[in-house]
């Protein structure tokens, strides 16, 4: 299968928006990455990786465009900031650290298990979930207090 960025860049030609660079920047950046990225991060990224500034209002329209095209999904992880990652198969869930804001996907199906299962014994058809969970990251939790 094509990368995912060879897809969102057919989907949105398809829609009629075209491959400028610095759409084509935001979706190879966000192809690449493992958890999900706000714009801020998107813009910082591709500052130090391009070399070049891509304008925030460019992020935002691009981001909005594959919102839109069902090609990445808004992350709200309780902290009023959105993220963005892209749509592909599998499923996770967000580790969050309080200590630094660090985002990181994990995956169980434990979890999975006990969400069907909770689904069965209250009679009701999940079609979706996120599981968020706030704490402290490793480098956080044996950093020394200031």
């Amino acid at each position: 299968m094509a990368q995912w960025s060879e897809h969102a860049l057919e989907r949105l030609t398809g829609a009629g928006f075209r491959r400028g660079g610095a759409r084509q920047a935001v979706i190879e950046l966000l192809d690449e990455q493992p958890c999900a990225l706000c714009a801020l991060d998107i813009e910082d990224r591709l500052r130090e990786r391009e070399g070049r500034r891509v304008g925030r209002a460019s992020i935002y329209r691009v981001v909005d465009e594959l919102v839109g095209l069902n090609l990445l999904t808004r992350v709200e992880v309780g902290d009023g900031v959105a993220r963005y990652e892209p749509q592909r198969s599998g499923h996770h869930h967000h580790l969050v650290c309080d200590g630094c804001d660090r985002l990181e996907p994990f995956q169980d199906d434990a979890l999975e298990n006990a969400i069907r299962g909770l689904a069965g014994r209250v009679a009701f058809d999940v079609s979706d979930h996120d599981v968020t969970l706030h704490g402290c990251c490793r480098d956080c939790r044996t950093a020394p207090s200031v």
